[in-house]
């Protein structure tokens, strides 16, 4: 047997390290997240939660206590710059303080995010007061969505759905179809921006073109906590072709 030395690299040579817990029934959000990612200097680290295969407040509820063993997978004894929890409407029942503090009690993170803080955000850095609203799920779903996002100063008189439960349908919506709908609901009147909701959606594609179709800014649930955990990991890197927010905010 021969045994040889060896030297490590630098492990702070990294700029930010970003931890993301995927729901278990989600195809979408890993891969889009790393078509956003900085070439270098970014890691993505990926967990996986157990989630329900179909859509509804009592299945969401279940993952409550199940993000933290999710946030425990995660490589140790890292660091994170930012870890996010991948659900809108999850985020919605089970409220965004305790996914918080699922978060922090599973891992070492300085700072944590999800959908719905992200979005938030997004929509006050780009000026947004009145969005339309197009989800995959039944309305009751996203009502809840919709309630928070109100509380917190984003309205959404506008709204459509795709009326789907089931997530292995959800996942597979034709992007063209996201946009048709789109851009339809923002020729109703009196909306500053658009909202594409749910990290099983296939948006990234679209969202350049929804914005020239209709000059208004297309925010996404993977794009608004992509950029989110990048803002609050302190990296004010920008992305052409993913919309306004990755150019400009």
């Amino acid at each position: 047997m021969a045994t040889f030395t060896y030297r490590l690299d630098d492990k702070h040579s990294l700029r930010a390290r970003l931890g993301l817990i995927v729901l278990q029934s989600d195809e979408t959000i890993e891969g889009e997240f790393r078509r956003m990612l900085p070439s270098e200097g970014v890691a993505l680290y990926i967990t996986r939660v157990e989630s329900d295969p179909e859509v509804r407040a009592d299945t969401l509820a279940r993952m409550t206590d199940r993000i933290e063993g999710a946030a425990r997978l995660l490589p140790r004894p890292l660091t994170y710059d930012a870890v996010g929890y991948a659900c809108t409407s999850g985020t919605s029942v089970i409220g965004a303080r305790k996914v918080s503090a699922q978060i922090n009690a599973g891992c070492a993170t300085r700072a944590d995010s999800q959908p719905i803080a992200a979005l938030l955000a997004a929509a006050r850095a780009l000026g947004l007061d009145r969005i339309a609203f197009l989800s995959p799920y039944l309305e009751d779903v996203s009502g809840r969505i919709r309630q928070i996002l109100g509380e917190g100063g984003l309205a959404s008189p506008v709204f459509g759905t795709f009326n789907e439960r089931r997530e292995e349908n959800v996942a597979w919506i034709s992007p063209s179809s996201i946009r048709d709908a789109a851009v339809e609901l923002a020729d109703r009147s009196g909306v500053d921006g658009i909202f594409l909701s749910c990290t099983n959606l296939r948006t990234l594609d679209v969202i350049a073109p929804i914005e020239a179709e209709t000059g208004l800014p297309v925010l996404s649930s993977n794009q608004v906590l992509f950029w989110h955990m990048m803002r609050l990991a302190g990296l004010e890197d920008r992305m052409a072709g993913f919309g306004r927010l990755l150019e400009e905010a």
